[in-house]
């Protein structure tokens, strides 16, 4: 039987990172903007991209780790390719009933994040919301008597919330012909969001309570609003359902427990709050939104050149991946100011670190900054800055002094794509 898996959000906003940037990728690597590109002849032959197929790059996910980053992503989540149905219930309490109309709290998120998943998808998630109760959904307790806090564990709480939803709504609802739930609850329900954020998914729990003959095992609980007095809530507050549902398809949160942060605003499982942003290259190949095609893998030893797009831009390579062993290795793609990363003051080449075998909330992707020490190139509310300029620029470099690998920046041509160097023994 599997736990079911959720995540616990600790701090109201994100937290700038300490000195330790990269934690798993610190001990052990630099990063340069002095030290010269390998030449051919000082590094063996140039290789085409993808001598050896793809498979060694598709790192397998590790058993015993919660929300593995390998692939493929564990049976029991929601399908993250096509037609997306999500039962969408707003519901209130008899201490805190809801103020205005429910479908004005569906509003909140809706229709952004159907276009932020169009967008992040490549058109490839159609994702539907439908509501098919328009009123609030009042549940038979108050608020307070679930006992709903920060990190609540789903016994007894949440299932006794979750069967009280399901006795309310089954008369008028069809659970089973839907492949996800969001319980979008009123915002005058607990603390507000510049407290402490409540909002969690339970995912891929198949011992969750049944309805019409199926678990409610992937379900994600919306509360409060992710306002931050910047006037920005309209464009911006939906954020928090894209990355709760993000957990439904399977993906780890990426921000820490401690606090701090490995990945920054580069990926919406990092940070949710403030301006939009759009996934790592990793997590769009692992919910099957770029084909294998699209994924130049750096096996061989000697030096490779790949040529990478920019992410937002439908087609062409996308990511190149430099696995280090089973379990983990070396993402690179190219970042820009389009689509969903509304952030992105340096555009460039972004390089990271996945790890199989890091559970989710423990840092399991770590981006290697290239400006370490600075203080980023946004001043934008709830961005990460020190992380907001970690991109490589041409005639830069990456090296893992540990391992011999250098990743080297190139050259960028006139359409915007940029040309990678990868040596490895």
């Amino acid at each position: 039987m599997q736990k079911p898996r959720h995540r616990i959000r600790n701090h109201r906003h994100p937290i700038a990172l300490a000195s330790a940037t990269a934690l798993v990728i610190a001990a052990m690597a630099t990063a340069s903007n002095t030290l010269p590109i390998a030449s051919r002849a000082s590094a063996g032959p140039v290789a085409t991209a993808r001598p050896a197929g793809i498979a060694p790059c598709r790192i397998p996910a590790t058993m015993g780790v919660q929300m593995s980053e390998g692939m493929p992503t564990p049976e029991g989540y929601a399908r993250s390719t096509g037609k997306v149905r999500a039962l969408t219930l707003m519901i209130d309490f008899p201490d805190a009933p809801g103020a205005g109309s429910a479908m004005d709290r569906y509003a909140e998120f809706f229709p952004q994040t159907t276009d932020w998943f169009r967008t992040a998808s490549y058109g490839r998630l159609t994702y539907v919301p439908e509501t098919p109760l328009k009123s609030w959904l009042r549940m038979p307790l108050p608020f307070s008597e679930y006992g709903m806090d920060r990190g609540s564990p789903y016994e007894p709480g949440y299932r006794h919330l979750v069967e009280d939803i399901v006795s309310t709504a089954d008369p008028k609802v069809d659970f089973a012909a839907y492949d996800l739930v969001n319980i979008l609850v009123t915002p005058n329900a607990g603390p507000s969001a510049l407290d402490t954020v409540l909002s969690v998914t339970f995912s891929g729990n198949d011992d969750a309570p049944r309805a019409d003959g199926v678990p409610l095992s992937n379900t994600s609980f919306i509360y409060s609003r992710q306002d931050d007095g910047s006037g920005s809530f309209k464009q911006t507050g939906f954020r928090v359902l894209p990355h709760e549902n993000g957990h439904v398809f399977g993906l780890p949160d990426l921000y820490t427990m401690e606090g701090g942060g490995s990945v920054g605003h580069w990926d919406i499982m990092s940070e949710d709050w403030g301006a939009d942003n759009d996934l790592l290259g990793w997590h769009k190949w692992k919910l099957r939104w770029l084909d294998n095609s699209q994924i130049s893998c750096a096996t061989r030893s000697g030096t490779s050149d790949h040529v990478l797009g920019p992410l937002a831009i439908r087609g062409g390579t996308k990511l190149a991946f430099i696995p280090l062993n089973s379990k983990s290795g070396y993402a690179v793609e190219v970042r820009t100011k389009a689509g969903n990363d509304q952030a992105v003051c340096k555009p460039g080449v972004l390089i990271y670190k996945v790890s199989s075998d890091v559970d989710t909330g423990q840092g399991p992707m770590s981006v290697t900054d290239s400006t370490k020490g600075s203080t980023g190139c946004t001043r934008l509310p709830n961005v990460h800055a020190e992380l907001s300029d970690a991109t490589f620029q041409p005639g830069e470099t990456f090296t893992d002094r540990a391992r011999g690998i250098r990743i080297s920046v190139v050259d960028k041509d006139k359409k915007g794509n940029y040309r990678i160097r990868v040596t490895r023994p």
